[in-house]
């Protein structure tokens, strides 16, 4: 394969392609994540109507030679709420045919504007509340770190005990033990799975609960998605033969060495960044400019996609980066633009980010040096000198004036074995707060992080990997 200068798959999943190794050899590695889209949200509303009517029990009993109308009293989706979680091109598809069916339709998905959720006749909402409040929910989010188990017992204990819970997207989203206690418990009216967290399961406890409908990862098993998915690498292995840029690249092509030089030293801030403006969006976000000063709009352009890329890291279905990004920012509504406008630096070059949200604007800001060490500036108004790698927590403290709150995070930190590496306080208050900044030395579980947010004077806590 020393001539090889493309693989393509035919559909979404690339883990059988050595990815890192075709990078190093310039093969340019593509898939198809678009293909399945219909037919993964028809069989995503399949699961939906099987649940509402116990289709798949009333068809055992008949088989089972009984006669049994009683027992499988179901529900009319009319009037119902779904819930969906990420509203991709999947989630964008159920929305459409569940507003077919004349169902309320509401969706979390921090990375679309209000405007594209409302031409889909879909109401924005964070995720707590849609568990809360929707009779069904369906997950259309990818799987990440972020991600993995992002439906566990917490979640399930908030939704409605007639409610049920639908995956035909990623196997990793749900806590199979805690979904099979909830389904146990009566918690949960109903679930169904096309997916799973490992495949086959070897366990079937869970498949076999009698309000549990599975089927074996069908969703994109139609004789039409095979044909287009199949379509769609075969263009785009012309595409790149014929010296164009593919589709769906899920590496990304080298580039030329006079372009490559001049930004390739401020791509990993602008990427940074763009994980740090991801903590900080609370949904619905509307605009991402990137600005900095003595750069070539070309130049500014190239690192937008970067910072685009890491923006939606992990937050859409399809696998993102810098090629792909600027066209799922603007699929989603999102407004997207560059300029130098205001931005001076006297002692090094500045890269300023801001996005705007349904709550507001968000500007972050960074400063690289000649000798490429880069300095975290500012965050939300607050103006701060940190380095931009580890992992930090920002601490926004509604109480700056009651001493004793940095002796308290240390002590509950060092109770729980966490060493801090660095604090600092921000300099200014916004609206009447402060902002701590602490960098912690390896990771941290869970419960500490709830531990931290409850302490007294802790109005906002987030935490950010500059890794």
């Amino acid at each position: 394969a020393r001539q090889a200068r493309i693989i393509a798959r035919a559909g979404v999943g690339v883990d059988n392609i050595d990815v890192p190794a075709a990078t190093r050899r310039g093969i340019i590695v593509v898939n198809s994540p678009g293909g399945n889209t219909l037919s993964t949200a028809e069989h995503t509303l399949a699961m939906l109507l099987a649940l509402a009517r116990k289709i798949p029990q009333a068809n055992a009993s008949l088989l089972a030679g009984k006669w049994d109308r009683k027992s499988f009293m179901g529900h009319q989706l009319t009037g119902k709420t779904l819930g969906i979680v990420g509203l991709g091109r999947i989630g964008s598809e159920v929305a459409r045919r569940a507003r077919g069916l004349e169902m309320n339709v509401q969706a979390c998905d921090p990375f679309v504007s209000a405007e594209l959720a409302g031409s889909l006749g879909v109401k924005l909402v964070d995720l707590p509340t849609l568990l809360q409040t929707s009779d069904y929910v369906t997950l259309h989010a990818s799987l990440s770190e972020a991600t993995r188990g992002m439906i566990g017992a917490k979640e399930l204990a908030q939704m409605k005990p007639s409610a049920c819970l639908i995956n035909c997207a990623r196997g990793g989203l749900i806590e199979e033990a805690a979904l099979r206690a909830a389904l146990e418990a009566g918690h949960l009216a109903g679930a169904a799975l096309d997916v799973f967290a490992e495949e086959p399961p070897e366990d079937l406890s869970l498949v076999q609960l009698p309000n549990l409908v599975a089927t074996p990862h069908l969703a994109a098993s139609t004789a039409e998605a095979q044909e287009v998915v199949a379509v769609d690498a075969a263009e785009q292995v012309a595409a790149v033969l014929r010296g164009e840029l593919p589709r769906w690249p899920v590496n990304a092509p080298t580039l030329p060495q006079e372009i490559a030089a001049q930004v390739t030293r401020y791509v990993p801030v602008v990427a940074t960044l763009g994980r740090l403006q991801r903590s900080l969006i609370r949904g619905g976000i509307k605009r991402v400019e990137l600005r900095g000063d003595n750069l070539l709009p070309e130049q500014l352009h190239l690192l937008l996609h970067h910072l685009l890329a890491a923006l939606f890291e992990g937050q859409t279905e399809e696998p993102v980066n810098y090629i792909n990004a600027m066209a799922l920012a603007r699929e989603r509504g999102v407004a997207v633009g560059e300029g130098s406008q205001g931005i001076t630096c006297a002692w090094g070059q500045r890269l300023e980010v801001e996005t705007e949200d349904a709550q507001g604007t968000h500007v972050t800001a960074a400063v690289v040096l000649e000798d490429n060490y880069a300095r975290l500036v500012e965050v939300e108004g607050f103006r701060c000198d940190v380095e931009m790698n580890g992992r930090w927590m920002l601490l926004w403290n509604d109480q700056p004036g009651v001493p004793g709150f940095i002796g308290r995070l240390g002590s509950l930190l060092g109770d729980a074995g966490v060493s801090l590496q660095g604090i600092q306080v921000a300099s200014g208050l916004v609206e009447g707060q402060g902002l701590l900044l602490a960098q912690v030395a390896h990771e941290v579980p869970s419960e500490l992080r709830e531990a931290v947010g409850e302490l007294a004077g802790v109005a906002r806590l987030e935490w950010v990997d500059f890794s």
